[in-house]
């Protein structure tokens, strides 16, 4: 095949390699890259459950050297943030099991875990051009964390509505639990926390299916 066939037959492929090239600013995504995309990933969906918590669990990471955060977000490893994230960690979980009250406080951490979520990629993805970090941070960060936040805001609301708020306490452990669990796997094995990610928008994903069935039987 010569060289003309080969590029009238791909293109388009080619053309989405130069762009994305250029955005990269013709520069190789490294591997510390892509454990820092995978980071920023995992800790957006576990904001998704609880919004200060992998906050903190980031706090903590860069205020012990863990992990090294982007120059204009070191703050979040000072002591002063490690202590204001800890204490809205402690009275986030607490409120969150008390029926009732946990909806209202949904109404307010859906959009905030997006805003927490496209802030955690800005500070963690490192080496790439602001074009794609703004895009990874905004898609993939705030995106993931509505998501999640979004489906644990309707399951709670079921729960209120079929249990009285009976079971709230129990969603609100899981999600707690689930938070921890993915906070702690991102920070430490970053590629594992990116893959239980695509394990949790798979579950979202069929819980969407779920609820959007019962409305409609219900219609």
């Amino acid at each position: 095949m010569c060289f003309e066939e080969f590029y009238s037959d791909n293109y388009y492929i080619l053309k989405l390699i130069g762009i994305i090239n250029f955005s990269l600013g013709y520069r190789t995504m490294t591997f510390e890259t892509i454990i820092s995309i995978c980071l920023g990933i995992g800790l957006s969906a576990s904001v998704g459950f609880r919004v200060f918590l992998p906050l903190f669990a980031l706090s903590v990471s860069s205020y012990f050297d863990v992990w090294q955060l982007n120059e204009s977000w070191e703050w979040i490893g000072s002591t002063a943030a490690l202590i204001t994230l800890g204490a809205a960690t402690i009275v986030e979980i607490v409120t969150y099991f008390i029926p009732y009250i946990d909806n209202v406080l949904d109404s307010v951490t859906v959009p905030l875990a997006a805003l927490a979520g496209t802030a955690i990629m800005l500070s963690t993805v490192a080496d790439l051009s602001p074009v794609i970090t703004w895009s990874l941070a905004i898609i993939a960060g705030g995106g993931t964390a509505a998501v999640v936040a979004g489906t644990s805001s309707t399951t709670r609301l079921t729960s209120t509505l079929t249990t009285g708020g009976v079971a709230n306490p129990v969603v609100s452990m899981i999600e707690t639990g689930t938070s921890v669990i993915m906070s702690i796997v991102s920070i430490f094995l970053p590629i594992v926390g990116a893959v239980l990610v695509i394990f949790i928008l798979f579950v979202v994903f069929k819980l969407y299916k779920k609820f959007k069935t019962t409305k409609i039987k219900n219609q």
